[in-house]
Parts: structure tokens; sequence; C-alpha cells
């Protein structure tokens, strides 16, 4: 493993690159914000709204949410822009009370809203069976949301759909063709975070073609005939965590945290408990935590320096969520030691290594003095 020199992120973060100088593609790419003309892209973004209130009957946008702080950013935005949006969630099957609170505030907020459920029994089995195949409980979560979302869109006629950053950029990756506004095939196939795989590929003796009906993508002519394409925001306006974080809470969004749930920000992913694991399982792949991506970009923004992100990672250890692990076994009906030993199937052995007394370790960790002792078999 080696080391960004500004940042805390190593190289075996998929796309995640580190040059000759040691600085590594993310660093690079947020570097170049300064001398993006945000005023001119705002006034792009003007004439998108113009546009698509010609073309609109009805709804001029389609926004996907959750309730968190970014979703509720997006409704602002929007609204501010004179956008008549309708508002679709994936309703996860562990929603919280603050995500279904922070949901109601932002519906308040003057939008049209589809609270979209899936039979939690499928999306148990499915949930499960991606975790055992990718080692990734957020599969299904990610297939519902990237098909949902165009599958309304398409059948309301919707013409544009509106994300929010674009994790392509903001995490790194130098190629032009997934940088830009569009969220298109191209880019769900490499950052859409379903392994490459299509509901299609999941369709078995357990999960039949009916019970994912939810996951499969609309019909490639409704979508043309409708011409509905997909922007991100964050290509139009700056986009910061606590920025976004800022106007969320100036419009009635809520944390009600004491600490964060994963990673460093406590407004961030407080409206799922299953989401920590999705995070949680970087560790076992990749050597390192949700933390280390969320100090990176603080240090990126210029609110911290290396140093102190340092000692905040020696602090935190790995965070594991024990207590979102047990809600998810019980979801699963799974025990807790099938979750553990599943997860152990694909810890990166490239960068792993076993102690003779069986605590797992890596050899080129950012820490040279880092306790091991909890990595016991």
């Amino acid at each position: 493993m080696r080391y960004c020199d500004l940042c805390v992120l190593p190289d075996t973060r998929p796309n995640l690159v580190i040059g000759d100088d040691g600085v590594c593609n993310a660093c690079k790419s947020h570097g170049s914000k300064p001398s993006i003309d945000w005023r001119s892209r705002e006034e792009d973004f003007a004439h998108l709204v113009t546009h698509a209130k010609r073309q609109s009957s009805r709804y001029d946008c389609l926004i996907p949410v959750s309730g968190g702080k970014d979703s509720t950013w997006q409704v602002v935005k929007c609204l501010e822009y004179g956008l008549t949006p309708l508002a679709v969630t994936w309703r996860p099957p562990a929603r919280t009370e603050v995500g279904q609170r922070n949901l109601e505030n932002l519906i308040r907020l003057g939008v049209d809203h589809i609270d979209y459920t899936i039979n939690p029994k499928v999306e148990a089995r499915f949930m499960l069976k991606a975790f055992e195949r990718f080692g990734s409980t957020a599969v299904p979560m990610h297939l519902a949301i990237f098909n949902i979302t165009p599958a309304i869109a398409a059948r309301f006629r919707i013409p544009l759909v509106i994300w929010g950053e674009n994790s392509a950029f903001e995490y790194g990756n130098t190629d032009d063709a997934h940088t830009g506004f569009l969220m298109d095939e191209a880019w769900l196939n490499t950052y859409g975070v379903t392994h490459g795989t299509k509901a299609e590929d999941w369709v078995d003796e357990d999960l039949t073609e009916r019970d994912l009906s939810a996951y499969f993508a609309p019909d490639a002519d409704e979508l043309k005939a409708a011409g509905t394409r997909a922007i991100f925001l964050g290509y139009y306006f700056e986009w910061d965590p606590t920025k976004t974080f800022e106007v969320a809470k100036a419009h009635g969004f809520s944390n009600e945290a004491t600490g964060a749930r994963t990673g460093l920000y406590d407004f961030a992913d407080i409206d799922d408990d299953f989401i920590s694991i999705h995070h949680w399982l970087k560790w076992y792949k990749f050597g390192f935590t949700r933390l280390s991506d969320n100090l990176s970009l603080e240090i990126r923004n210029g609110r911290i320096v290396r140093e102190e992100a340092l000692e905040i990672l020696r602090r935190a250890g790995d965070q594991t969520p024990h207590a979102d692990i047990e809600k998810f076994c019980a979801f699963a009906e799974i025990s807790k030691d099938r979750f553990f030993s599943i997860a152990e199937k694909f810890r990166n052995l490239d960068i792993w290594k076993k102690t003779s007394d069986g605590c797992w370790f890596l050899p080129d960790f950012i820490f040279s003095d880092w306790v091991w002792s909890r990595s016991c078999a």
C-alpha cells in the first residue's frame, strides 16, 4: 500500500492513482476546482432549467432523494430556480426515525413525492446474496436507485433527472468522459456500485424475475421517447459536504446525532441503519475506512491538515458498526458468526497478513505502531 502525500488515502482505493510526485488523482482533481468558471456553469444550469420547462408538460425534473443533507440541498436549489420537481425515494429497509423526519421535512419544502418500497423479504434475500457473492450489501440499493429513478421519469415523461455530486470527479477520476455533467450508461457501468451486474444477473430459483421487477432498467425506447437525461447538480454548483449540510440545516434538516455514525461527519449516513456496513467493508477489501475518505475531503477543502487527520484516524480505530451489523443479521436471518465468516472471504490477502498468533495486520499501514489486537482470530 502506498499513501498520498497530501491526503490519507492509499492506492488500494478503487480508481485512485498516486503519481510519481506522491499526490493522488483525487487531490489533483480537487486542485482544479479554483480554475473552474462556476459563474459560467451556473448560467449553463439556468439555460438547462429553461429548456426543461419548455419540454415538460407537468413535472420539470425528477430528484432522487433520501432525505439526507445532499438531497435536501438538491431540492432547495431546484426550487430556487423555479422548477416543479417530483422527488422519488427508494425506501431503505432499515430507514431510521431521523431519516423519516428529514424526508418529511424535505417534502414540506414544496415537492410531490413518491416513496418506493420494495418487498422486504425480497430485499433481505437479495442483500444476503450480494454480500455472499461480492462482499457488498449495497448492490440491491444501487440497482434500485439507478433503475427506479429513470423508470418513473420515463413514465411521467420528465425531461431531467437531477442527481447530486459526481463521485467520479469528487473522488479522483481524470477521465473527462466520466467527470462532466451527464450521468449515462457508461458512468453507471463504472461508478454504479453494482459490480457490473444487472437485475437479470440475479434471477434464480430463489429470486424470480417478478420478485426483482423494481431492479430492472426501463425500456431504452421508452426513455428515448420521454427525452429524459440525467445530470449532476455538483457539476454546476461546487459540492462540499459541510456546505450542503449548512444549506440543508437552514431549511429544517436535523441530524440529532452525538457523534458520527461512520466516518467523520455526524450529519451523514443517518437515514439508513445498513449503509454503515457498505462503508465498513472497505476495511477488509482495501485497508482503509470511510473516515479516510471524509478526512481526505476535509484536507482538500483546507479545513484540517494531514497531521490532524492522522491523529483522528489513530483515535477512531476501524469503526466496526457492531450495532448495525446485528440489525442486518436479524433482517437477513443469519448469525453474526456467519456474517463475519462471509466478510472474511473478501479480505484482501494482497495487503492483509497474519501474525503467528492469529492477528490480521497491514504491513504497509499508514501507522507503523498500530495496535492490531482487535484483528486477532
